[in-house]
């Protein structure tokens, strides 16, 4: 990232936190060429990752009132769900406090009564339980090494289950060498009958699980695909388009 200019550069007891900005994206590192978010500044709703995008298929299927988001980062999906959906209620937990810090500073997350940011272990978090039940739980946790194995634990997927409504959705995105886990797609259906999964072809592999199978036809997906992403201005329908049922 040579040709960025470097706006901070600190560490914490799990490495370092860096932000670049070229005048039109900001980027968040966790290392020497890491790119843990990316931001344009002129429009921040707008998912420039394409597994992000991927993610977003969600809101196809829940109009959801209450979100939760494991992993911060710089807060792209907190934008994105915030920009789209009118009335949401958004909480996104984040290990380090310093992410937290830097994502407020410098990634233009949303502020208000409708924003609540928590730092704390995503797991530990789930154990102990949410206030309140979620439409919508998401899980991005990652950091310098990938992603954070306890994604994939029978009692992580249990707690996630646990603390979202009946007609609930849980979104994961792993990496792609997971995809073929027939441990993970087992556990997946103790808990969610409605499971879908889609490889976004840059490492990630983006699966969908809702708790009720969804009854929406194909029609009514690519429609409501098309006028989202011309709201969020992402290509919705290519990755609706990759979407395999499990």
């Amino acid at each position: 990232m040579s040709q960025h200019t470097l706006l901070h550069d600190s560490a914490d007891e799990f490495g370092l936190i860096r932000v670049f900005d070229d005048g039109q994206f900001r980027i968040l590192s966790f290392a020497e060429g890491d790119e843990q978010s990316r931001m344009r500044i002129s429009s921040p709703h707008v998912l420039q990752h394409e597994y992000t995008q991927a993610m977003a298929l969600s809101l196809l299927f829940c109009q959801p009132k209450r979100v939760c988001i494991l992993g911060l980062g710089g807060g792209t999906l907190v934008n994105a769900i915030y920009h789209a959906v009118p009335s949401v209620q958004i909480t996104a937990v984040e290990l380090r406090q310093e992410v937290l810090d830097v994502a407020e500073m410098y990634f233009k997350i949303p502020k208000g009564k409708r924003i609540h940011l928590e730092h704390a272990d995503a797991g530990e978090y789930l154990e102990k339980g949410l206030s309140k039940k979620v439409d919508l739980l998401m899980t991005d946790i990652y950091h310098a090494e990938g992603m954070d194995r306890q994604v994939l634990k029978t009692s992580f997927i249990e707690n996630c289950a646990r603390n979202i409504k009946e007609n609930g959705w849980l979104i994961l995105n792993c990496w792609t060498g997971g995809h073929d886990s027939d441990d993970l797609h087992d556990l997946l259906r103790i808990h969610f009958s409605d499971i879908r999964a889609l490889d976004t072809g840059t490492g990630n592999w983006v699966i969908l699980a809702g708790k009720q199978v969804s009854t929406i036809s194909n029609k009514e997906l690519k429609s409501q695909a098309n006028k989202l992403s011309q709201k969020l201005d992402i290509p919705l329908s290519k990755w609706l388009s990759r979407l395999t049922n499990i």
